[in-house]
């Protein structure tokens, strides 16, 4: 039996508040309040709450013929637990009935692993964590924000003993070769790699509404004579989406939750699929061969690089100035300026800074609290600025309550 590997991402971000330059130094307080409560709270609503009941009742119809898996960022369990309890409630059950596969990542959804290898292990044992205290188990797979991944990061990935990556299936990097295997990583062969079927993915995330696209519309039953159309010899196909495909950024009025809800009697029926996880498809199948990704790929728009975060002056300024700081925040143990600092590195922050144009765009748009990148950017360096002059008045204080080497202490002789 083949394999048809679901991926969900759960990925909010805190957004920052309008933060001017007269506030540094001053003002500490940076998310916009109002508006995280509002996006999550409303996604909750429209996406998770009503899409977690749908899955629940997809397991107990079929059992563990139906397996899906996710990744749920710290900020977004942040936010649920601050602003949304039903919803972290309610992604609790699902994961109970066993049939769900939750994968680590970085805490924030952060760049870092572009950066500095030490501060990416650190934030992934981060989220392992949180994972593990909140959901009972520990990771076993992995994803990088945004799919990011070239042959040192799976280096990387396997070093801290993950077993199989998911990334990009792009065409620059597979040449004539299929997503629809596994492959294995080009230094390390022990972690395993998944490779996103882009265009049936894609159908799903961004086609599924558009009245113009010619397969409109979009059923399970002509989903499931594309999967069957797959080669024979192709032994998984992976389907990641973000999960607010599913009533955020396709509405339940085009129809996303039926789609979902008819999908797996459909594969069922014609095809000789079934639903696997990640683990699962790495324990039953060998790598066919070794991925050589030299320089970072991602999901995001045709180039299927890193552009979409790092590919102006505004983003690699504020890249740059954000991890100049890993060295201090070392010495750092308030709890408000560490948890800042892991905000901060959130890749939304950089994306709202992109000046060029996707084709995807719009879905990304959805959530940009910003009128221009420029704006963006003023108002993220104005944030840092604010922490770095935090982070230098503790280290600070620190040094100047630090008993010196000849003091001698009360009480002592």
């Amino acid at each position: 039996m083949r394999s048809v590997c679901f991926f969900f991402q759960v990925h909010q971000p805190y957004r920052l508040r309008t933060y001017r330059f007269f506030d540094i130094g001053d003002n500490h307080h940076y998310y916009d309040e109002y508006l995280n409560r509002s996006i999550i709270n409303r996604v909750a609503e429209r996406c998770y709450i009503p899409m977690n009941n749908l899955l629940i009742g997809l397991i107990h119809k079929y059992g563990d013929k139906f397996r899906v898996s996710l990744s749920i960022t710290g900020t977004t369990i942040d936010q649920m637990q601050q602003y949304a309890p039903a919803a972290l409630k309610s992604f609790q059950e699902l994961v109970a009935t066993g049939n769900v596969e939750l994968l680590a990542e970085t805490y924030s959804h952060t760049l870092v692993s572009l950066k500095n290898e030490d501060e990416f292990k650190s934030q992934v044992t981060k989220h392992c964590d949180k994972i593990e205290e909140l959901f009972g188990k520990r990771p076993t797979s992995f994803l990088n924000t945004e799919m990011i991944y070239d042959d040192e990061i799976g280096k990387s990935v396997a070093d801290m003993g993950f077993k199989v990556m998911l990334t990009e299936g792009a065409k620059h990097i597979l040449g004539w070769k299929s997503p629809n295997y596994l492959y294995c990583n080009a230094i390390n062969p022990r972690l395993k790699v998944l490779l996103r079927n882009y265009r049936l993915s894609d159908d799903v995330a961004f086609r599924f509404s558009e009245r113009k696209w010619n397969e409109w519309p979009l059923t399970a039953d002509k989903y499931a004579h594309w999967l069957k159309d797959v080669g024979d010899n192709q032994e998984t196909v992976n389907v990641f989406v973000d999960y607010e495909t599913f009533g955020e950024h396709q509405w339940s009025s085009t129809g996303i939750f039926d789609f979902i809800k008819a999908l797996p009697a459909a594969v069922f029926k014609n095809t000789d699929f079934v639903f696997s996880t990640p683990a699962e498809v790495a324990n039953k199948l060998q790598p066919i061969s070794a991925i050589h990704v030299p320089q970072p790929i991602s999901w995001a728009d045709e180039e299927r690089d890193t552009t979409a975060w790092l590919g102006n002056d505004l983003q690699d300024e504020a890249f740059d100035s954000l991890y100049s700081i890993t060295e201090k925040i070392k010495n750092v143990e308030d709890p408000s300026i560490l948890r800042d600092w892991q905000y901060l590195q959130t890749s939304d922050h950089f994306y709202y800074m992109c000046t060029k144009w996707f084709t995807d765009g719009e879905v990304h748009k959805y959530f940009n609290p910003y009128p221009s990148p420029y704006e963006a950017f003023m108002n993220y360096m104005n944030v840092l600025s604010d922490l770095m002059i935090r982070i230098d008045r503790y280290l600070l204080n620190k040094e100047t309550l630090k008993p010196k080497a000849d003091t001698v202490l009360l009480g002592t002789e």
